[in-house]
Formats: structure tokens, C-alpha cells, sequence
């Protein structure tokens, strides 16, 4: 007995370097945890845009950064988050710092945008920090080993898991994004042909009512 649980030990020592290289090199793959600084102008917007397919689960927090001493008296910003089809997801005014999170039901470049409240606006910019998650990267792995009791090397295969299904999903949304655009080429390219066929025939057309005009014009003046 003690001899397989030194076997089992020793097979999860070994398996704990694999699983990790795994997961580090899928998770090279994936869309990563962005962390965007961006500087808000005292007159208009600023905005961040990610290109993001259906069903997949994004997590945002922002937060104003002082850019001196006095970090008591923080300008207020408005935010606003769209969808491709111009849905409202979060729309938040009069705040320093802030969190959105949705599940996404289109496919396409999700816009979020920020500017600074017209109260507040001094002429100087004001930097804000934006920690975007998505996908796999906005799961709470903590949540997920204290609810399934799961730690170590398990945890690490569950990631891996989850990296290779997220993995699997982009590779389909990308065929499915070529094939549409396969399709838009193929049906532009059938319609240019066509619209060359009706110029030519067209040009054709106007050439020989040309040369029936002129035979017939000479014709009566009789010079020919």
C-alpha cells in the first residue's frame, strides 16, 4: 500500500512539469489579460476596441490613475460599451473606477469608450488604467478548485482543458470567418465579371451603331 502511494506521488511529480509546459504553450495561443494605459483627452473620447466571437465571457476593470500628489480630488469619467450592432452593455457616468463584465452574443469588435466629465475638464489629460479579460483568462480558477475540491496537478489539466477548448473554438470561428470570406470574394468577383461582360457589350454595341450611323450618313451625302 505504501509502495503505490509512493508510485502515485512520484507519477504526479512527473506529470506536474508536463502539464505545466502544456499550459504555458496553449495559453501562448489565447488572448491574454490586457492591461491598457490609456491618457483621456480634456475634450473627447477615448477608446479601445477587440475583435471578440460569440459566447465568450469578457471581464473589464478600470480604474483613474492620479498623475500627481493630490490623489484625493480624481477627475470623474464616463464609460460606454458596445456591442457590433451598437447594444448597450454598460454605461457608467461620474466615476473614478468601475468593472463591466457580459457574455458576448455577437460576433464582431466590441468598442468601449471613455471621456472625461465635463466638470472636470481643466485642459490636462487624465490617465486611466484598463484591465481587460477575456475568455479563459477571465475565469476565476480559485472559485473553480475550491468548488470542485480540486488542487496541484489537477487544477493544472483542468486550465489545460479549458485552454485546448478555448483554442479549439477560435480555430472554428476563424474557418468560419475565412469561409464567409471566401464567399463575399467569390460573389464580388462574380459580379465584376459580369459588369465587364455588360461594358463590353455595351462598348460593342455603340461601336457598330457608330459604324451603321457613319455608312449611312456617307450614304446620303454620297461619298460612298
Amino acid at each position: 500500500m505504501a509502495k503505490d502511494s509512493k508510485l502515485c506521488s512520484q507519477t504526479r511529480l512527473l506529470l506536474l512539469p508536463l502539464a505545466l509546459s502544456l499550459f504555458c504553450f496553449a495559453s501562448r495561443l489565447l488572448p491574454r489579460v490586457e492591461a491598457v494605459w490609456l491618457n483621456i483627452p480634456s475634450s473627447g473620447t477615448k477608446c479601445v476596441s477587440e475583435e471578440i466571437q460569440s459566447n465568450v465571457v469578457v471581464l473589464a476593470d478600470y480604474v483613474v490613475v492620479a498623475d500627481h500628489a493630490d490623489a484625493q480630488h480624481l477627475p470623474t469619467i464616463s464609460v460606454k460599451v458596445t456591442s457590433p450592432y451598437g447594444n448597450n452593455l454598460h454605461h457608467n457616468e461620474n466615476v473614478t473606477h468601475g468593472q463591466f463584465a457580459f457574455t458576448t452574443t455577437e460576433s464582431g469588435n466590441y468598442l468601449a469608450c471613455f471621456w472625461v466629465d465635463g466638470q472636470h475638464k481643466d485642459g490636462a489629460s487624465t490617465s486611466l488604467n484598463l484591465e481587460w479579460k477575456t475568455g479563459i483568462s477571465a475565469k476565476n480558477w480559485e472559485t473553480v478548485a475550491r468548488k470542485e475540491k480540486i488542487e496541484g496537478v489537477e487544477l493544472e489539466l483542468r486550465k489545460l482543458e479549458g485552454a485546448v477548448e478555448a483554442i479549439h473554438e477560435n480555430l472554428i470561428y476563424l474557418k468560419n470567418r475565412e469561409a464567409e470570406m471566401r464567399e463575399v470574394s467569390e460573389k464580388t468577383n462574380a459580379r465584376v465579371a459580369w459588369l465587364s461582360i455588360m461594358s463590353l457589350g455595351v462598348c460593342i454595341s455603340v461601336a457598330v451603331f457608330q459604324l451603321w450611323y457613319l455608312k449611312r450618313y456617307f450614304q446620303k451625302k454620297k461619298l460612298i
